[in-house]
């Protein structure tokens, strides 16, 4: 069985596609190029998704998005991996291409402590039992570490641009309810390497950022995002659930839209208190959302100006950095 089944060119704006054999019962669908990370192609990997849940395929078992990928599960006695492909070739032609999708998306509200205690907790055990060289540790927080990577003047400045945006959920994995969330403003995009090795624990709740990708860690963990911040809860996997979670155990879908305000350490302690005695309620609105606004937004020329500037800020500041 080939590695690479096929390689097809799409038209209108769409990603091309890449047709890779994952084991003897799945297909990983790549879209467009590995780097840098596209919201475009993203939303077409959600588009492709729900098209082909309204639209099932014979034999087709399972599918999850990724970042810029799909991997389909099905079933060989029912379908070929030929006749899978055929039909997934067939069923791009009736996805609209990225600046005209619409999709189902929620807009939530959380709160974030920045240099939260338990981050530093975390970063403080990392730092006495297993790698006290760290370059992103030296200061007994990552947070200093993001800000020299990311050619910011100061961690002000740092939060303002996890403030400033909403940040897309461009997709859950690594662990059930981990959302991997890309900024749709792109004033700001933030990076930062890993740390090596992980992390062996990281608090429920961490705000962390790897590669362009923020974080929330849903439950106690390992982990090699660089933290910043800590939150609500998101995830409840016990049996008497919360009444925020009583429909669904993970409280961040993907393409959900995540909107982070301030609030004082103390002030997050008392909300989270709420969670856990059942009496707060999450800031959720059920809604959809036009990609077209994204992309009109991101070619205003002010915008992108300020982006383009701030990126090549971070391409030299990286030249200057560390590498865990």
């Amino acid at each position: 069985m080939p590695a690479i089944l096929g390689r097809r060119e799409l038209n209108d704006g769409r990603p091309h596609v890449c047709y890779r054999t994952a084991g003897d019962r799945a297909l990983l669908v790549e879209y467009g190029d590995p780097f840098p990370a596209e919201l475009g192609v993203n939303f077409f990997v959600h588009a492709t998704a729900r098209h082909l849940s309204a639209n099932p395929v014979r034999g087709l078992l399972e599918v999850a998005p990724g970042l810029r990928s799909l991997l389909i599960y099905y079933d060989p006695t029912v379908i070929s991996q030929e006749a899978l492909v055929g039909a997934l070739d067939e069923l791009h032609g009736a996805v609209p291409e990225p600046s005209a999708i619409v999709l189902p998306s929620r807009t939530l509200r959380l709160p974030i402590v920045f240099d939260d205690s338990a981050s530093r907790e975390a970063v403080n055990r990392y730092r006495i039992s297993i790698r006290p060289d760290a370059p992103n540790v030296v200061d007994g927080n990552n947070i200093d570490y993001i800000v020299r990577c990311n050619g910011l003047q100061s961690r002000e400045a740092l939060y303002a641009s996890v403030l400033a945006s909403p940040w897309w959920n461009a997709f859950s994995g690594f662990y059930p309810g981990l959302p991997s969330l890309l900024p749709l403003d792109p004033r700001s995009e933030l990076s930062a390497p890993k740390y090596n090795p992980a992390r062996t624990w990281t608090p429920e709740g961490a705000v962390a950022i790897g590669g362009p990708c923020l974080v929330v860690h849903p439950i106690e963990s390992s982990g090699s995002y660089q933290m910043f911040g800590r939150t609500l809860p998101i995830s409840d996997l016990s049996p008497r659930r919360l009444r925020s979670h009583r429909v669904d155990p993970i409280l961040i879908h993907p393409a959900d839209r995540i909107s982070f305000f301030e609030v004082t350490e103390p002030e997050l302690v008392e909300l989270r208190r709420q969670v856990f005695e059942g009496r707060y309620d999450y800031e959720i609105e059920p809604g959809q959302f036009a990609a077209a606004e994204y992309f009109a937004a991101s070619r205003d020329a002010t915008v992108a100006t300020e982006a383009n500037r701030r990126r090549a800020a971070r391409t030299a500041a990286r030249e200057l950095v560390k590498i865990p």
